[in-house]
């Protein structure tokens, strides 16, 4: 959604943060059991975006001029390219049918009113129907869901794992469920319009009024269209998607959706079944057995029965957005019967309160949540000259009872490019953030298609602009076209420095996936060469990560122009969990197998001779 981040700044003043509030901050003190098995690596890819070949780029260009991706452009061959990158789940982004401009009447479907759809292709999260998927994605719009039910057999043909968004917050002002299973009322269809809030009503409302539409720029771009008449029938107003209750929304709310009543009244009290204590510590069995019995809102059973029409057609996982505007009580009643149907659903949260993580993993049953406003946020400040990397540590060890569960990335939908001018500056001085943020702790990494291969965003869209990848209109990707080569996918355009990096994507996660040692123990060793290591300059970091048949050293240079030499140290404490005699080893880098120096333990302490260029990093591995 545009504008996440005003909403998050003043997200704990809101009700609705305030009624998800954690009970029982003991929680925080709870080990969770790491897995056994290997990394797993997410590419997100914009689904719409993916197959593009037109280069036209024309802002608030329509699909004629700037073209648009299909679900058949995931051939079989760009499916074997990205499992072969290092991947093992896509996230489809953008695939349920979204409220957009353009004429589908044809195939039964209404227009949408310009004024409440943000850029001409809409946003991914302003969804109109839950059970069908977004026309503009299909070859053949009458055959759009079997399209897609195709492509989610040629992802697992490949080998990959399919994710999708659900966004249980807000949907579409003009949602239409046209295509809803037997039995499924629509969205709205029963609740009672005269009142504010209703405990089984979907939505909140604004009672004898109409809604405005909000004072924003001219949509589409001053072009004409017969429904841009200044208004939008809705009556009575509903709340707005990020809960704002004016009947004139301003520009910076979430105009295009309205919010989905949970059962959390205005004042921010409950309306439904509390969990129990030491539910927390309960399997996802024992909180489906809880629900079985109890009254929930009718919001509730809408949603899970939209969560397992996409499971029973073999999604194998989805991704949440702004998951905690909605009470974790409610993804336990999910989640937990998403699980009793598939145990190895991924289910991913996109949460932004480091004080409501446990809640929503442990009380709301999430495998995975963003690590956005620690990891994220401090990687990029130290990128970008405003910080150190050694409060890295610091993060890590706060959250070492959750670490597995906090997905790390460094590029999606809603923030800048890594390479944009207000990241990174270039993908190279990415690298070594690249190389932290997948290596650092067991949790899932996650790539954004182009990202690979130095996309920055450099388009102004239209209603999206430079720095991000517009989510919110037709456009294409330049370098990731260059890869795509006009549907080869053998990055036959690349330029030379391109190739190269997308070869340092391959190999980092390639080997990330196949690592022992990074489902395994970590240990900063950045505090003792920090304070007694002259030669360690302020831009380097290190730690070390093993199992207990590998044995890690990893060193990053956030310097884009400064080549460090130093004498590594490593504790007596790492050696004797190492179990490691005096002697020597030999160090060798396992990115490209080229870099080797030599490790040597004396009186039960580790020093490693290390020279590092400018925005190099090593996984070195004691041999």
């Amino acid at each position: 959604m545009i504008n996440k981040k005003v909403f998050v700044a003043g997200l704990a003043a809101t009700m609705l943060f305030s009624a998800c509030k954690t009970k029982d901050l003991k929680m925080n003190i709870i080990k969770e059991e790491v897995p056994t098995d290997r990394k797993v690596v997410v590419y997100q890819v914009f689904t719409r975006l993916f197959g593009n070949k037109n280069t036209t780029n024309k802002s608030w260009g329509t699909i004629e001029e700037n073209g648009v991706g299909k679900f058949n452009d995931f051939t079989d061959k760009a499916l074997h390219e990205i499992k072969d990158l290092g991947v093992t789940y896509v996230w489809y982004t953008g695939v349920p049918h979204h409220a957009l401009v353009r004429d589908y009447k044809a195939y039964g479907i209404s227009d949408d009113d310009p004024e409440v759809v943000k850029g001409r292709a809409g946003s991914p999260y302003a969804v109109k129907d839950y059970y069908n998927v977004n026309p503009d994605l299909a070859v053949n719009p009458a055959n759009r869901l079997q399209e897609f039910e195709d492509l989610i057999g040629r992802t697992h043909k490949a080998g990959l794992k399919v994710i999708i968004d659900i966004v249980p917050n807000h949907i579409a002002r003009k949602y239409e469920g046209k295509n809803n299973p037997e039995g499924v009322k629509d969205f709205g269809a029963d609740d009672n319009v005269n009142v504010e809030y209703s405990r089984n009503n979907n939505f909140y409302y604004i009672p004898n009024q109409h809604f405005e539409i909000p004072d924003n720029d001219v949509p589409l771009n001053g072009e004409k269209n017969a429904l841009v008449d200044g208004v939008f029938d809705e009556n009575p107003a509903k709340w707005t998607g990020n809960g704002s209750r004016k009947v004139k929304p301003d520009q910076n709310d979430w105009y295009e959706t309205v919010k989905v009543n949970y059962g959390i009244r205005p004042d921010g009290s409950k309306d439904f079944p509390e969990l129990p204590a030491g539910f927390d510590q309960k399997s996802y069995q024992e909180h489906f057995a809880f629900w079985q019995d109890k009254d929930v809102p009718d919001s509730w059973k809408k949603f899970k029965s939209i969560a397992l029409y996409w499971t029973a057609k073999g999604v194998d996982g989805f991704r949440y957005d702004m998951a905690e505007m909605v009470p974790y009580e409610f993804w336990s009643y999910m989640n937990s019967a998403i699980k009793m149907k598939n145990p190895n659903a991924f289910l991913l949260a996109e949460v932004y309160n480091p004080n409501e993580y446990r809640n929503y993993i442990r009380l709301g049953k999430m495998d995975y949540l963003y690590d956005k406003v620690e990891t994220y946020d401090k990687l990029k400040d130290v990128i970008r000259g405003k910080s150190s990397p050694d409060g890295l540590s610091d993060i890590q060890k706060g959250m070492t009872d959750i670490e597995h569960n906090m997905l790390h990335f460094l590029d999606n939908h809603d923030e800048q490019r890594l390479a944009s001018s207000e990241f990174a500056g270039t993908p190279e001085r990415g690298k070594p953030l690249m190389v932290v943020s997948t290596t650092i702790s067991t949790s899932p990494t996650m790539v954004y298609f182009g990202q690979e291969v130095g996309e920055a965003g450099n388009e102004d869209a239209g209603f999206g602009k430079p720095t991000r990848t517009s989510i919110f209109d037709y456009i294409g990707v330049p370098n990731h076209q260059r890869w795509m080569n006009d549907g080869k996918f053998d990055g036959g355009q690349l330029s030379e420095s391109e190739k190269n990096l997308r070869d340092f994507y391959k190999r980092l996660l390639n080997f990330s996936i196949k690592s022992p040692a990074l489902m395994g123990n970590f240990q900063e060793i950045q505090s003792v060469n920090r304070h007694n290591n002259s030669g360690y300059d302020e831009l380097i970091y290190s730690y070390v990560r093993w199992s207990e048949n590998q044995k890690l050293i990893v060193v990053a240079n956030f310097s884009s122009e400064k080549t460090s030499e130093f004498e590594l140290k490593i504790p007596a404490d790492v050696i004797s969990k190492w179990n490691l005699k005096d002697g020597s080893y030999i160090l060798l880098d396992q990115l490209y197998l080229q870099s080797k120096t030599y490790f040597t333990v004396k009186n039960g302490e580790g020093i490693a001779r290390i020279k590092i260029a400018p925005s190099e990093s090593f996984i070195y591995e004691v041999k």
